[in-house]
């Protein structure tokens, strides 16, 4: 696998949140399928590379704790 190609498409991706994020907002059903299917999109271009689903897991964990957070402080 090509770690380098694979972490350049990482930062990619986060700067793609941040867009998807400020588009749909992170409260819209839109926004997480967003997520869902683009953190699927790229488990397949890297053949369900196992690394890789879990650092892409670790990314959606860590959104939902950014978006838990802006609740729990709004509230």
């Amino acid at each position: 696998m090509d770690y380098k190609a694979f972490y350049d498409d990482v930062v990619s991706w986060i700067n793609q949140v941040n867009q998807a994020a400020a588009r749909y907002g992170m409260h819209t059903e839109q926004f997480w399928v967003w997520v869902a299917d683009s953190t699927a999109a790229i488990s397949k271009k890297y053949q369900n590379n196992r690394l890789v689903i879990k650092q892409m897991l670790m990314l959606v964990n860590w959104l939902e704790e950014v978006y838990e957070n802006s609740i729990n402080t709004k509230g």
